[in-house]
């Protein structure tokens, strides 16, 4: 990991426990515990900052995603796979640095096109190959069904729809998410759910 990889990272973990605008530039520089030249050599501004972040961001977590979704035995699995981490990872972030990262459209957009390419291209080919494979109903319309995945993302990230001050996003996810998964399962498929739901306590 270069020295910027790791500078990214740390600030990572800094705007996902207090949110981006908890602290000035020379917060940042003071916790990231590097000079201030430094930290002006690796970003030309705010936004830099933010928009170098975000990019690292999709990289590490599209590579451990990939990893994730590798150990899976079969497609239900899989799916559930992706959801149970879906919740693990929105229990980890600070609501307030989902709001504070609309601040930043073009990170903000960078952010929700990976959500949305990287998730399309997933669900779609893990839903082909759980049909094919008897996991999920034969009439499904992937192209739908994988639309209605991430717009129900995107819906669970409305502060509008859900304040994170009334509803707990994680509670929120597998509302939404768990229970539709069943919805497109055949028995068999639906049977391996129940179990996943139960041995993970959801």
């Amino acid at each position: 990991m270069t020295f910027l990889e790791t500078i990214l990272g740390e600030l990572l973990q800094i705007f996902k426990r207090e949110g981006i605008e908890a602290n000035s530039d020379a917060d940042l520089i003071r916790k990231l515990d590097i000079r201030q030249s430094t930290f002006h050599e690796l970003f030309s501004g705010r936004e830099d900052m933010v928009k170098q972040a975000i990019l690292f961001d999709i990289e590490v977590e599209n590579r451990r995603q990939m990893d994730l979704l590798s150990k899976a035995s079969n497609p239900v699995e899989g799916v559930m796979t992706l959801l149970l981490d879906g919740i693990k990872v929105i229990k980890q972030v600070n609501p307030v640095y989902i709001g504070d990262l609309q601040k930043y459209p073009e990170a903000w957009h960078m952010s929700m096109q990976n959500v949305i390419d990287n998730n399309r291209h997933i669900n779609a080919e893990i839903l082909n190959r759980g049909i094919l494979q008897g996991y999920f109903r034969k009439d499904l319309n992937l192209q739908l069904v994988t639309k209605i995945i991430i717009e129900q993302f995107f819906m669970i990230l409305n502060p509008v729809s859900f304040p994170p001050d009334k509803y707990d996003l994680s509670d929120v996810f597998r509302s939404v998410y768990l229970y539709y998964v069943r919805g497109i399962c055949t028995e068999m498929g639906g049977k391996l759910a129940e179990e996943y739901f139960a041995n993970n306590k959801i």
